[in-house]
């Protein structure tokens, strides 16, 4: 049985809506613990390399 992308998949979970709310909470969860606008942008960063290595690991070359 084939896997599908997490990026291709059509769940719940990919609900532009759910994750904008998710976003959002956790943004003021991160703020509300003391973390400053720059941990924050490191955070997404942090987040973006994961995702990116996922892909490129994902690609046939």
């Amino acid at each position: 049985m084939a896997q599908s992308s997490p990026l291709t998949s059509s769940s719940p979970k990919s609900d532009p809506r759910a994750v904008e709310i998710l976003a959002k909470n956790i943004y003021r969860e991160f703020r509300a613990s003391g973390f400053s606008e720059r941990d924050v942008l490191a955070l997404a960063g942090e987040l973006l390399a994961l995702v990116t290595r996922d892909v490129k690991a994902e690609t046939p070359l």
